[in-house]
């Protein structure tokens, strides 16, 4: 189990093919590029955000595929018809 520094960090020893970590570097924005520590962070927080955005797009695919929610939505649609036409 990793152990927590006094900064609140977690130490964790990875093995990394060294053609990942050159691209990294080379990849990463240019006032990155001598601290790998943060590369990493920078890394894992897009790959997190990332993770998070196709799990949030699969599930609004999901909803508007259910059935229950089209018709729900297309009564809430047809309750506000009316006001779309009074011109405001």
């Amino acid at each position: 189990m990793p152990s927590a520094t006094k900064t609140g960090s977690i130490r964790r020893s990875v093995a990394l093919p060294p053609q990942l970590v050159e691209e990294a570097l080379s990849n990463a924005p240019e006032d990155l590029r001598g601290n790998f520590n943060r590369v990493v962070i920078l890394s894992l927080q897009q790959y997190i955000a990332h993770q998070k955005s196709a799990a949030f797009e699969r599930e609004m695919i999901a909803m508007a595929a259910d059935p229950a929610i089209r018709a729900e939505c297309q009564s809430i649609a047809g309750e506000f018809m009316p006001a779309e036409r009074d011109g405001l």
